[in-house]
């Protein structure tokens, strides 16, 4: 304990604003929000996937398509040992699509984790992300370096999709097909490779647009044979892993205890799952999206998943009037000459750092509930009112200003959440049929 301490202390004189680290968020953040006691570590694995059918090059539906080795890297962040001296903190850099006809462009992301930092513990929790189409890990930091500051392993899977402004309908549907089986492949892969570093009985995925197809795919839901993807995927490779078929099961991770959705596709024109396929989820899900989203549509995306999920127990944060991009950091100084590039990473209303700080409270206590049993947590899920903005707290005289509402049943605030913060956003919640 006296170890995570000084790790702490050192971080805050270190990097004194934390404005420009997105896994630390600011003082306005709810309370499970912030960064946690333990130093974090990270490494990179590479895995092969041998002989899988290359969808993506092939020339159309209808055309042959070879068998290669697929190559995936996966970013692992985990709780590590106080830093020696002398030691620096990861900067992250990658590319993303440019405007077309542009080429990508390049950013770099400042980050608190330590590269091959001696790992600390055993037998954590593992959590699995799934970026969206496009995008990598190094946009999604704000979330795998403080999940592994808790006290988690998270692995990001490198998914490496196709350019989608310049590619065909059949190569642009391949992720349709590879993001459940990259998720699986990778998640079995860790459950060995990691050795004790991780509790291979309690795994949660986490994914966002795209990667939300991918972890509702592998964390249970069975795709429907009539789906809008089976047509499209070339050699007809989705339609034998389609509900009904012996390699159906092939597609879903063995024993998640959690899944978490932000934004998910696969619901729109038609549901990748139809509703018998939604309904084979039993793991606890937690979905978030912004109801203006023009990209996967808020109704027949995480409102329709939560509707149809009735075997799990499920929450759906909303953002009101939000868009798109719920998910990645805030916007890195490469990337603000461009509204292209910007909107990659911000909604046009809500303050990034604001809804990364609200993700990360919810998927803190969702996380901490479903994998470590912490009940107490609960509460901070089971709001007394579904709509924030009617939240309220008669905080005693002489409370400070930044103090947190201590929810039901003496404030009708989320709990949490500090005066006047818990503002436009709705949380649903059900339990599974009986």
């Amino acid at each position: 304990m006296m170890r995570s301490l000084l790790w702490s202390a050192l971080l805050l004189c270190a990097i004194p604003a934390q404005a420009d680290v997105p896994s630390k968020p600011g003082v306005d953040a709810p309370e499970l929000a912030f960064i946690g006691p333990s130093p974090v570590g990270y490494r990179m694995l590479t895995f092969t996937h041998k002989n899988q059918p290359d969808i993506e090059n092939a020339a159309g539906f209808d055309a042959p398509v070879a068998l290669r080795d697929r190559r995936l890297q996966v970013s692992i962040w985990y709780p590590a040992q106080a830093p020696k001296a002398g030691a620096t903190s990861m900067v992250y850099r990658d590319t993303l699509w440019g405007e077309p006809p542009r080429q990508p462009v390049s950013f770099s992301q400042k980050g608190i984790a330590i590269a091959d930092a001696a790992p600390e513990g055993r037998r954590h929790p593992l959590i699995v992300i799934s970026h969206g189409y496009s995008n990598n890990p190094a946009v999604m930091t704000w979330l795998s370096e403080n999940l592994a500051s808790k006290g988690y392993v998270v692995a990001a899977i490198h998914h490496q999709d196709p350019n989608p402004y310049v590619s065909s309908a059949t190569t642009r549907a391949a992720p349709n097909f590879n993001r459940p089986r990259d998720i699986v492949f990778v998640t079995e892969r860790l459950r060995t490779e990691l050795g004790n570093q991780i509790d291979p009985d309690k795994v949660a995925l986490i994914g966002y647009s795209q990667g939300g197809y991918g972890v509702l795919t592998a964390g249970g839901a069975s795709l429907d044979p009539d789906g809008p993807n089976m047509s499209l995927v070339a050699g007809g490779w989705l339609t034998k892993f389609a509900r009904g078929t012996k390699e159906a099961g092939s597609l879903k991770v063995a024993g998640v205890k959690a899944v978490v959705a932000l934004a998910p596709g696969g619901g729109f024109p038609k549901s990748a799952w139809g509703p018998e396929g939604l309904k084979e989820i039993t793991a606890p899900l937690l979905l978030i999206q912004g109801d203006q989203d023009p990209v996967v549509d808020y109704k027949s995306g995480a409102l329709a998943v939560f509707g149809a999920t009735v075997n799990a127990e499920r929450y759906l944060l909303t953002y009101k009037q939000a868009g798109h991009s719920i998910a990645l950091n805030p916007v890195p100084d490469e990337m603000r000459g461009s509204l292209w590039d910007m909107d990659w990473f911000e909604d046009p209303i809500w303050r990034q750092d604001r809804i990364n700080a609200i993700n990360l409270h919810f998927i803190t206590a969702f996380l901490a509930v479903h994998l470590r049993g912490d009940t107490a947590k609960k509460s901070y899920l089971d709001v007394s009112d579904p709509d924030s903005d009617k939240g309220e707290w008669n905080a005693p005289a002489g409370t400070p200003w930044g103090s947190y509402s201590p929810g039901a049943p003496e404030a009708s605030l989320w709990k949490g959440f500090q005066r006047r913060h818990a503002r436009g956003m709705e949380l649903r919640h059900a339990q599974p049929a009986k």
